[in-house]
């Protein structure tokens, strides 16, 4: 049992006694608590969601979806998600997370134990990198810091009767302002990110900002100069893998006059290129044997092919927007779709492509059957959030939630193994060895 010393709410809106994580479902005929005193660190009102008619834009229709945030939002945002989103997710038992440094939210879309959806906002500063640890925990790169989250839940406790999974920011390593993409754990619990101002793979130190690792051999010095907009990251049996780049330049902000096709892929044991000539790829993983890339430029999602010493890349799916962000399951890939900034991005592929299938870009998550090559599911966001970075999937988990490292939630939620705890005997025991 997880004891909750002491909560402070949801814009103060509910109780700051103590009180105690239930475990797992209400009592015969008991209610969930609801209203200020209910005991739980979110309660907002729900986000309604974009109506649309029976099949427009998608065989799969609109559903509701409820949102907690542990902030108020003054972004005027609409949902809307295919019928078979959330149960496929708790068939699969699984929660889908996403970032948005546009928004300034870590989202979290569960299913609740009523099997509705719940949508979970948690306020950071520029969220980026999302990857699960594998050791029940989130890591984060966000701001100037990458924030390692713990679940405090243990197995059949929610709160709220409804959260199973409360992720609390334990672990922050100030970085400064590195402009960190993609963030991995390696095999021996090190994180691992993309520092793409200063175009190497780096990891937290405990004395500086970062420790470099790894910089492509096209890049001449570890400088504070964003020459190549380094940016994903894959890993293999735990140790960095493959990397993205958005160009091979050594100029300072060179890779901004490659985004339409000086794209690349490098293998980061050899440094070799094993892919070249893409539009601002993103997010390299692999499954099932494969590398997978998503060349962001042109809206594909598709694989490395590698025969002898040549490469191509394969598009597999086309998905109607800038897609960053990319996760596994089985035969499905959960892709992030965001929508391109016109000023920024112009001259790409991905225009051209879309008015050929007379298409306006997208926000949000498609679900991709791979043996189909086709959306079986999908999340959309309307309004003012226009751009997702990253994604990950949380397994064992249906409803999980996160606390704000920002909100007083950070400060004043307070858990204890109550198990753990010495008996008074052993206290006194301490206490007299220490004063002797």
């Amino acid at each position: 049992m997880v004891w909750l010393a002491r909560v402070v709410g949801f814009m103060d809106a509910f109780s700051a006694r103590g009180c105690e994580i239930s475990d797992g479902l209400p009592a015969a005929g008991a209610e969930a608590p609801q209203g200020p005193d209910a005991g739980s660190p979110t309660h907002a009102p729900e986000t309604p969601l974009t109506e649309r008619q029976p099949g427009e834009g998608s065989a799969h229709g609109p559903e509701r979806l409820q949102a907690t945030t542990l902030q108020a939002s003054n972004l005027e945002v609409s949902y809307s998600m295919s019928n078979g989103l959330v149960g496929r997710l708790a068939r699969l038992n699984l929660a889908l997370a996403f970032t948005s440094y546009q928004s300034g939210y870590l989202y979290m879309l569960g299913s609740t134990p009523q099997h509705g959806a719940q949508l979970h906002q948690s306020a950071a500063p520029k969220p980026m990198g999302l990857s699960v640890d594998g050791d029940g925990g989130l890591v984060l790169a966000c701001g100037s810091s990458i924030i390692r989250y713990r679940d405090v839940l243990t197995q059949n406790e929610r709160i709220d009767h409804v959260f199973d999974a409360c992720y609390m920011p334990r672990t922050q390593h100030i970085t400064g302002d590195l402009d960190a993409h993609d963030v991995e754990v390696d095999a021996d619990g090190r994180v691992i990110f993309v520092n793409t101002r200063f175009n190497c793979l780096a990891r937290v130190s405990e004395q500086h900002s970062f420790e470099a690792i790894w910089r492509p051999t096209f890049i001449s010095a570890l400088v504070d100069e964003d020459r190549c907009h380094l940016n994903g990251l894959a890993m293999e049996n735990g140790r960095p893998a493959y990397v993205t780049a958005v160009s091979r330049s050594d100029t300072i902000d060179g890779w901004r006059d490659r985004r339409a096709d000086g794209g690349i892929v490098v293998d980061v044991r050899s440094g070799e290129i094993v892919c070249s000539g893409l539009s601002m790829p993103h997010s390299p993983r692999l499954h099932r044997d494969e590398l997978w890339v998503l060349n962001a430029g042109a809206g594909e999602l598709g694989v490395v092919r590698r025969r002898g010493k040549t490469s191509r890349f394969e598009p597999r799916v086309f998905c109607p927007g800038f897609v960053r962000g990319l996760a596994f399951h089985g035969n499905l890939a959960f892709v992030g779709l965001s929508k391109p900034r016109y000023h920024r991005f112009e001259g790409l592929s991905l225009a051209d492509r879309l008015r050929q299938v007379d298409s306006e870009p997208w926000c949000g998550v498609q679900v991709i059957d791979l043996d189909k090559g086709s959306c079986v599911d999908w999340l959309r966001i309307d309004g003012h959030v226009a751009e997702l970075y990253d994604l990950a999937l949380i397994e064992g988990r249906r409803c999980p939630m996160a606390v704000s490292p920002t909100s007083p939630d950070a400060s004043n939620l307070i858990t204890f193994n109550a198990a753990g705890a010495l008996p008074p005997s052993a206290l006194r025991f301490q206490s007299e060895s220490h004063s002797s």
